[in-house]
């Protein structure tokens, strides 16, 4: 079994930044892969970012060029650097791992979650 705890979410400004931190535990390994989701009030649980086994990344078009996805290794963290936030990016971010080791976009594909981080952004 894998845990996965999400920190450093938080309350930021419009236009701030955060960096949210995913630390894995358990039966983690270096072949899984990472992704970020959020999930608004009502909204769908939606994909964010993520990082394959092979250290290729992928976002959504929403976030591409402001937030930036990576990993450290001997630390078992994924991180997720946010920046030049917007109110919309108000949400409870997960972070997930799955055993099949590439980018995807669906929730289905991820074996394990974290309990989530909220992240509120003000205008």
């Amino acid at each position: 079994q894998v845990q996965l705890v999400e920190s450093g979410g938080g309350l930021v400004q419009a236009g701030g930044s955060l960096r949210l931190s995913c630390a894995a535990s358990g039966r983690t390994s270096s072949v899984y892969s990472t992704g970020w989701f959020r999930q608004a009030p009502g909204k769908e649980r939606e994909f964010v970012a993520g990082i394959s086994s092979g250290g290729s990344t992928v976002y959504a078009d929403s976030v591409t060029g402001r937030f930036t996805i990576s990993r450290d290794n001997a630390k078992n963290t994924v991180y997720l650097e946010m920046n030049s936030l917007k109110p919309e990016a108000t949400a409870v971010y997960y972070c997930a791992q799955s055993r099949a080791g590439g980018n995807y976009y669906y929730t289905r594909a991820y074996d394990y979650w974290g309990q989530g981080a909220q992240v509120t952004v003000s205008s």
